[in-house]
């Protein structure tokens, strides 16, 4: 099944994110046990970051945005993180986790105009005040009006 979401720049770049460390972690030593954790781990978080792009174009409300998005962010920023332990767990080849380095700055900047997209009049009430969009505090009375959204197609 074909989703709408694999053609976007985001979507690509995470997809390219994920080749380049399935293609750098297949060099590392298979008797290495940490390096083998850490395979598992980059190549997750990467997995997760599509996975999450697809749930957030999937929905239409902000605050399920918003939290995949955050999701995503952690993501990327642990795929930078593990990157810096490769040396130390015995990888001769860690020169090359540049590359993902370098993705993961891109992806940063389609991620960020990405989540500016997102339209904060989509709404529903975060009653755990951490994903309403800006200047709706976690009580705030929501209007009837405000929930129109729901009833139109999508694009």
């Amino acid at each position: 099944m074909d989703r709408p979401s694999r053609n976007t720049p985001i979507f690509k770049k995470a997809e390219e994110i994920y080749k380049a460390l399935k293609t750098i972690t297949n060099l590392f030593p298979e008797d290495n046990e940490y390096l083998k954790e850490i395979k598992t781990n980059l190549l997750g978080d990467s997995m997760i970051m599509m996975a999450k792009i697809s749930g957030a174009e999937a929905v239409k409300l902000y605050d399920i945005k918003m939290e995949n998005a955050a999701i995503i962010r952690k993501a990327a920023r642990d795929i930078l993180v593990d990157g810096n332990t490769l040396e130390m767990f015995g990888f001769e080849d860690a020169k090359y986790y540049k590359i993902v380095r370098d993705l993961v700055e891109e992806f940063k900047i389609l991620f960020a105009e990405w989540v500016e997209g997102f339209n904060p009049k989509h709404f529903i009430v975060d009653d755990w005040g951490l994903f309403n969009p800006p200047g709706i505090s976690r009580d705030y009375i929501q209007r009837d009006d405000e929930l129109n959204f729901l009833y139109e197609d999508d694009e």
